[in-house]
């Protein structure tokens, strides 16, 4: 792996970076009042102890006070921040990773009505959809405080033993006064290209003239945002060109598009079904262009596609953001000969997601990331009596847990009744545009063989197949089976989105589809209904569409169904289903007004409503058990056996997972499966 181009060293200024792997700046949301605390640490550490040349933290960091936080953004203009980064720099440095912080104030690109509740500022009072905040107009005595503020907030990641920050510009304030959609000024930041860099060189000429020559400083910047009243291409490369031959800056990370709106944003950091690594090139051209250090991420997800970007000359250093997310052991599993063994990120950006809907970055089949502090990504060999494990279900959850108990030392049988295993995640992946799904699926069966694992298939196990293991482990990964939402009428005459998915039904002339799941199992029926050409209605007893879905996600699915014309109703739930001929009358109630009807005449219904657990095998086995199925949640959550001896005469541990337990998605079966299965 000597002459791998990822595996080279490239220099920075004065900073030797030992591969070309870099995770990009990102918020996970893992801060606590506003700070990289403990949590933060580990996460960014587990990439250096994996191998990674550069993470850079925060997505971004906040230089103001009146840049309230969007996504959990740590606070730079705090000088409590500065033991925080330190001991985080440290750990990192550590593992000879380096360390670079991404510095900005979100102008727009965020809410007053929360932290200080301070207006929100713009070069000009154009309002993002996303954030839907009016700004203020930025004025000279706000121009004056915050190009300050960058400085101060430099010092400080430079105290704190970081090795080099950067601008973030592209949807915040920094090009906002770049680019002519949200710079309609008429003074000197506005009309001009010159005019519109104004605020820019102020910034850096600050930050230079506070932390000196020699500290890194890159910025993360749109070159083209691809966009008819934005910043052109034309005007993006100049900017680039004069950010390179400025002498002010040490490096361009590359981006382009622009993200106001979760449909733009999509293409900017794309996700499942869309083109892998779409802006490479033009990230090529701009470092051609330049001659200028050039990084760059957007759906670099695989190694093969990473090594092309460094071996062709496209990149300096290449992000594999996500990826390292899904996996973040990717250089050290390279260096080692291990390519094939990097858990893949599939592009269900479940990271996003979650970040955009207030919650915190997960990975959808990696449940250490971002709890390093409780589950390590290295399992470790069980310390007692390496013992017999009987997996029952072979879907992410089972797949899972039949790994986890290999790594252990166990031995390890798998019994799936199906003929292939896979779970719900083969129904999923029945929507074309989700298909990379599998690679959750396959990587597990990969890593099964490794370990040995015997995988058995067309088995419907009952209690005395399981018995004739003699298990000293029973794990019950059935999951679900589809269930209909409570009708009054008509049960008899729907169809189940899991039908569809699977094939067993096709889709009708005319379909009205009840999502009362609002995740994706009702939208990906719905977009494979819609593909058949067929008439569609979806219907949703929520205030919008798939609740349990974040935007990067829901774009893929709304764009499918605008574009067949399907119809879409919200606030109506579906009471019953009668047969008028050949046809089906669908009897629609509202939440909100008891006497409230609506009807439907179509050829079909469809419903989605979640799973009810497949769990008879469970109830069979649980009065032979030691635990008779028990979980200590208090010691599962902290330290201590989590199986409580409730029948001393039982012959096995038994415990179930995921959707044989209660709906929910795979993260939720992938995290009980590692949890439970690295305590015992």
């Amino acid at each position: 792996m000597k002459n791998d181009p990822l595996l080279s060293s490239y220099q920075l200024k004065n900073l030797t970076l030992k591969n070309r792997l870099m995770s990009t700046a990102h918020e996970p949301s893992y801060s606590e009042d506003g700070m990289p605390k403990k949590r933060y640490r580990l996460y960014h550490a587990e990439k250096a102890r994996g191998g990674i040349a550069l993470t850079m933290t925060a997505g971004s960091a906040l230089v103001s006070q009146d840049s309230p936080p969007a996504f959990g953004n740590l606070h730079a203009y705090k000088d409590e921040v500065v033991p925080w980064l330190r001991e985080l720099a440290d750990d990192c440095h550590s593992h000879g990773c380096a360390v670079m912080i991404q510095l900005t104030h979100l102008g727009r690109r965020t809410s007053w009505n929360h932290a200080d509740w301070l207006p929100v500022l713009a070069p000009s009072p154009v309002r993002e959809p996303a954030h839907r905040a009016f700004p203020k107009q930025a004025e000279d005595w706000d121009i004056e405080r915050i190009v300050s503020d960058y400085a101060a907030a430099a010092v400080r990641m430079q105290a704190a033993g970081l090795d080099g920050i950067e601008f973030e510009a592209y949807g915040h304030l920094m090009d906002g006064f770049w680019s002519p959609a949200t710079n309609q000024r008429e003074d000197e930041y506005g009309g001009s290209l010159d005019n519109r860099l104004r605020f820019t060189w102020r910034v850096i000429d600050a930050v230079r003239e506070a932390v000196g020559n020699d500290f890194i400083v890159g910025i993360r910047m749109v070159a083209d945002e691809q966009w008819d009243i934005g910043l052109s291409k034309e005007e993006g490369v100049e900017i680039a060109q004069r950010v390179a031959q400025s002498g002010k800056f040490d490096f361009i990370n590359l981006i382009r598009g622009h993200i106001e709106t979760d449909a733009v944003l999509r293409d900017v950091i794309p996700t499942a079904g869309q083109a892998s690594a779409p802006h490479l090139d033009f990230a090529g051209e701009v470092r051609a262009y330049t001659g200028f250090p050039v990084f760059h991420a957007a759906k670099i997800s695989d190694v093969a596609t990473a090594r092309h970007a460094i071996s062709s000359g496209k990149l300096d250093m290449v992000g594999m953001t996500r990826a390292h997310i899904a996996d973040p052991h990717i250089a050290i599993k390279v260096e080692r000969g291990e390519e094939d063994r990097i858990r893949p990120c599939v592009g269900a950006t479940y990271c996003l997601d979650r970040i955009y809907e207030n919650g915190d970055a997960l990975c959808i089949h990696n449940a250490s990331t971002g709890r390093e502090a409780s589950l390590p990504q290295i399992i470790e060999k069980s310390r007692g009596n390496p013992r017999n494990v009987v997996v029952v279900g072979a879907g992410p959850g089972g797949l899972e847990a039949a790994r986890v108990a290999a790594e252990r030392g166990h031995k390890v049988t798998l019994l799936e009744a199906a003929a292939s295993v896979g779970g719900q995640i083969q129904l999923l992946v029945r929507n074309r545009r989700r298909q990379d799904l599998i690679g959750i699926v396959d990587w597990r069966v990969q890593e099964l063989e490794r370990l040995n694992v015997e995988v058995k298939c067309n088995v419907f196990a009952e209690k005395d197949d399981i018995l004739d293991f003699k298990p000293d482990v029973v794990i019950v990964a059935t999951g679900g089976v589809a269930q209909n939402p409570a009708l009054s009428e008509g049960d008899e005459l729907v169809t189940s989105s899991w039908d569809i998915l699977s094939g067993d039904e096709q889709p009708a002339a005319s379909v009205l589809l009840f999502d009362d799941s609002g995740n994706h199992a009702g939208m990906s029926a719905a977009e494979y209904i819609a593909n058949a050409n067929v008439k569609l209605e979806l219907i949703s007893p929520e205030r919008f569409l798939s609740p349990e879905m974040g935007g990067l996600n829901f774009v893929g699915y709304m764009r499918t169904l605008q574009s067949k014309n399907a119809t879409v109703t919200t606030n109506t739930r579906l009471k019953s289903v009668h047969r008028e001929g050949n046809r089906l009358r669908a009897v629609l109630c509202s939440d909100f007004a008891d006497d409230w009807r609506g009807e439907r005449e179509v050829d079909q219904v469809v419903v989605e409503h979640g799973t009810t657990p497949a769990d008879e095998v469970y109830f069979d086995l649980k009065p032979l058990s030691t635990n008779l199925g028990a979980i200590d949640y208090a010691a599962l959550t902290s330290s201590g056996d989590i199986f409580p001896v409730n029948n001393k005469e039982g012959e096995f541990i038994l415990y179930r997972l995921g959707d044989a337990v209660a709906s929910r998605n795979i993260h939720a079966a992938i995290y009980d499966a590692h949890r439970m299965g690295v305590r015992w």
